[in-house]
């Protein structure tokens, strides 16, 4: 069978109907554009998979660019007991005033290699770059007009050369856009220096995987977020105390996670990234990168409790990707959020809210008897 040869998804899901002698009546019904969405997201389209959407919040933020504001947040997810979950952490963090998030763009990377044929070969390529940054500079902007190349770094390894250009993409996520502009600088390097590259995406970049480089160097946004919680809102919302629930990020979140070789030292961003890059269009296997981040508990001299998360590789984006689907339209406008910056602050402060009462069930004791009342869907 030769799906390409459909014109339409109905047609095509049809054929496969016929072909397996099946029925797939759910997945025909979708609100977003197939004539679109068949030449930007989705090849060989049959239809849609729906994914339950519920909303937390209100959750109340502060950046360092805006004023207090609070957020309903949608949220994607088939996973019982998440959405509850986070509700009840920005119930606590708007309690408490508000989360206090900042955020810097550190840019969208893409790390071709480069062979060489010898150290010194690759010496004299790194001085070419070096010496051609401005020259490079030009040249990814002529890609597009929302693109800037901002840093590169170089790593020689034997024969091969390895390296790894930042941009700034504005409010796009960019992952197509760096591609596009980075094949044309590897062809301005490769026709200067006569050396021929191996592969656009060396793994340098590190696009979708997780790595400490990202964690070191950082990939599209690094989002921090912190919050003061009084003891006593501790034991009037979460049930608990502000030392169990330090012991259970001490022994989890940092003697777990060194125990068992993570890259991540956190309760469970991904859980919390997913269900949001789901509702609003992002990415999702950029969830990876995500996962990678810090949680850092502790308890003040009065008993209340600080929490702290670090995203030093959060991926997101309003324009491009999946953003323009319909119901991913909605969610955004959900959300009330325009930049991509003011996403990554969204993103930043529900993921506290998220880590912060996953913690606190695990201290109360209470994870099982979540899930069993909200997400177990067979006894």
């Amino acid at each position: 069978m030769n799906l390409r040869a459909y014109q339409s998804a109905e047609e095509r899901r049809i054929a496969l109907e016929k072909e397996l002698k099946k029925q797939f009546s759910h997945v025909s019904n979708f609100s977003f554009d197939e004539s679109i969405v068949s030449t930007k997201n989705c090849e060989n389209l049959i239809g849609a998979t729906h994914i339950p959407l519920g909303v937390a919040g209100p959750l109340k933020v502060e950046s360092q660019k805006s004023k207090v504001k609070n957020y309903f947040i949608p949220l994607a997810t088939t996973e019982g007991a998440l959405v509850a979950s986070i509700s009840r952490g920005c119930k606590v963090v708007t309690e408490s005033g508000g989360v206090s998030v900042f955020i810097e763009r550190s840019g969208m990377t893409r790390g071709p290699v480069f062979a060489t044929g010898s150290l010194k070969k690759g010496k004299e390529v790194t001085l070419w770059i070096k010496k051609n940054i401005t020259r490079l500079e030009k040249i990814a902007q002529t890609t597009s007009s929302h693109i800037m190349l901002t840093d590169i770094m170089i790593r020689p390894v034997g024969e091969y050369l390895f390296v790894r250009f930042s941009f700034d993409t504005q409010d796009a996520m960019g992952m197509n856009m760096v591609t596009i502009a980075t094949e044309k600088l590897v062809a301005e390097i490769s026709n200067a220096t006569k050396i021929d590259c191996i592969s656009v995406a060396g793994n340098f970049d590190i696009d979708k995987k997780p790595a400490w480089l990202n964690v070191i160097n950082n990939r599209g946004f690094v989002a921090s977020a912190d919050i003061v919680i009084t003891k006593e809102l501790v034991k009037k919302n979460l049930k608990t105390t502000s030392e169990k629930i330090f012991d259970v990020w001490l022994a989890k979140c940092m003697i777990g996670s060194a125990m068992s070789g993570s890259l991540g030292f956190n309760a469970h961003f991904a859980n919390i990234i997913a269900a949001l890059f789901l509702a609003t269009g992002q990415d999702p296997a950029h969830v990876v990168e995500g996962s990678l981040g810090i949680t850092t508990i502790k308890v003040l001299k009065n008993g209340d409790l600080y929490v702290s998360i670090y995203l030093p590789a959060l991926l997101v984006g309003t324009v491009g990707g999946g953003t323009h689907l319909a119901t991913q339209q909605e969610s955004l406008a959900l959300l009330g959020v325009s930049t991509s910056e003011a996403l990554a602050e969204v993103v930043a402060g529900t993921v506290l809210a998220g880590e912060l009462s996953l913690l606190a069930s695990l201290a109360e004791g209470t994870l099982a008897k979540a899930h069993k009342k909200l997400g177990r869907g067979i006894k």
